[in-house]
C-alpha cells in the first residue's frame, strides 16, 4: 500500500475498504461480485478488481491500483482501460471519467426496480427532487457507459447521483462519509415496499427434488418467482438487466412448471436449466448452481417484488442481450472464484441441511425455515 500512497492517505483507503464491506454485505445493495467502488489518491485510481466481492473488502485485497492519467488517456483515445490490466473492472472507464474522488456503483434492488421502467425519468423527477441527479439511458457497461456519463456531466458538472437505466445506481463524493450519506438519502427516496410473499409449498418442492439434480435454495426470497403470479409474469417476459444472464443458461420466456408433474417429463424437458419455477409452490435450483449465481437470482427476485403489476417495463432488447452475452463466460469464471458464502454447503450447516433434506425427502422444520426468511414489510407497491 505504501508503495503507491503516502501514510497520511492510507486511512482513506482503509475507509474505502470498510465502506465497501458494509455495502457489499447488504444483499439489497449488492449481490455477489456486482457493484464496484474506487478512490483517487495521488494520481492513482484504486478500484475494486473484477470478480471480487465487495463484502470481502476488509479481509481480502480486492482493490488494484491503476495510473489515473494513463486510464483517462486511454478513454480519451477511445480505448477501454479495463484492457490495461487483466484484473481491472469492466467499469474502470466510468470511475475514471467521474471527477469525484470517491465513486460507488451498486446494484440496489430499489434503484433497479425503478431503472427498468420506461417512465423512470418522469417518476423519479419528484422522488429525487433536491438531489443533483441525472438519468442515464441503458448502454452497455464499459467504455459506452463512460461516454454517456461524460456527456451527462458536461451538461451538468455538479451531478453526484446517477440512475443507470436497466443497470443500477452510481454515487460520487469527496470521501467515504459523503458518499455513504448521499447513498442513504437516495435509498430513502427510492425505497419501494415489496409485495407480500405467498406461502412456500416445501413438501411439494421436496418431493419434486427427491432423487433429482435440483435442491431447495437456501434463500427463501427466491421462491417468490414461483409463488407470486405477478412476479412469474414479470420474470417470464424477458431480461430486465445484464446480470440476469449470469445465472440463466436459457432465453426467456422462463416458463413455470406445474406441480405435481411426472418427474420423467420435467427432468427430460428441463434437464439443462439452472433452476425450475414451480407454479404456486416455489423454486428449485441445481445443486451445482454457484454461490454467485444464486445470490444474483435472489437479487432479481427482490427487484421483481418491487415492480408494480401495472408498471411499464423496459426489457433488454435482443441486440442488448447479445452484446452483454459476449462477456458473460469470462465474468462467470471470475465471480465463481472460491470465497466464503452463505450458499456454500461445506461452510454453512443450514445449506448442508437443505441439501440433505431434499435428497432424502425430509425437510427442516417450519421454525428452521422461518429462521432463514427476512421480515419484509407487507404493504403492496404504490400504484405509480
Amino acid at each position: 500500500m505504501s508503495k503507491y500512497i503516502s501514510v497520511t492517505k492510507q486511512s482513506e483507503l482503509i475507509s474505502l475498504r470498510e465502506l465497501s464491506e458494509r455495502i457489499g454485505s447488504d444483499p439489497l445493495l449488492t449481490q455477489a461480485s456486482t457493484g464496484n467502488s474506487s478512490i483517487k489518491l495521488e494520481g492513482v485510481l484504486w478500484i475494486k478488481a473484477s470478480g471480487k466481492w465487495m463484502a470481502d473488502a476488509v479481509h481480502e485485497d480486492i482493490f488494484i491500483p491503476l495510473d489515473l492519467a494513463e486510464v483517462r488517456e486511454c478513454v480519451k483515445q477511445r480505448g477501454d482501460p479495463a484492457e490495461l490490466n487483466a484484473r481491472a473492472s469492466i467499469e474502470t472507464a466510468m470511475h475514471a471519467v467521474m471527477p469525484h474522488r470517491m465513486v460507488l456503483h451498486i446494484h440496489s434492488v430499489d434503484a433497479i426496480a425503478w431503472a427498468v421502467r420506461k417512465d423512470a425519468p418522469v417518476q423519479l423527477k419528484h422522488r429525487l427532487d433536491g438531489l443533483r441527479w441525472q438519468w442515464i439511458p441503458y448502454v452497455p457497461s464499459g467504455l459506452p457507459l463512460a461516454r454517456e456519463i461524460e456527456k451527462a456531466l458536461s451538461a451538468c458538472s455538479d451531478t453526484n447521483v446517477l440512475i443507470l437505466g436497466n443497470h443500477g445506481l452510481v454515487i460520487g463524493g469527496d470521501d467515504c462519509a459523503a458518499v455513504e450519506d448521499l447513498l442513504s438519502q437516495a435509498q430513502q427516496r427510492l425505497a419501494l415496499c415489496p409485495r407480500q410473499a405467498y406461502p412456500i409449498d416445501y413438501a411439494a418442492l421436496a418431493e419434486m427434488a427427491k432423487g433429482s439434480p435440483w435442491i431447495l435454495p437456501d434463500d427463501n426470497e427466491i421462491h417468490v418467482l414461483g409463488t407470486d403470479a405477478i412476479s412469474r409474469a414479470i420474470f417470464s417476459a424477458g431480461f430486465l438487466y445484464p446480470c440476469q444472464l449470469i445465472f440463466s443458461t436459457s432465453s426467456p420466456p422462463f416458463r413455470s412448471v406445474f406441480c405435481p408433474a411426472p418427474k420423467d417429463q420435467w427432468e427430460s424437458r428441463y434437464g439443462v436449466q439452472q433452476f425450475l419455477i414451480i407454479e404456486r409452490c416455489g423454486v428449485l435450483v441445481r445443486e451445482a448452481m454457484t454461490p454467485a449465481q444464486r445470490a444474483m437470482m435472489s437479487g432479481l427476485a427482490q427487484v421483481i417484488r418491487r415492480i408494480n403489476s401495472c408498471a411499464p417495463i423496459r426489457y433488454l432488447t435482443d441486440e442488448e442481450i447479445k452484446n452483454s452475452s459476449s462477456i458473460v463466460p469470462r465474468y462467470r469464471k471470475l465471480v465463481d472464484a472460491a470465497r466464503y458464502s452463505v450458499f456454500s454447503p461445506d461452510r454453512n450447516p443450514t445449506v448442508a441441511k437443505n441439501v440433505v433434506a431434499t435428497r432424502s425427502g425430509s425437510l427442516p422444520s417450519r421454525v428452521e425455515q422461518a429462521g432463514l426468511q427476512k421480515n419484509w414489510p407487507s404493504p403492496e407497491l404504490t400504484n405509480t
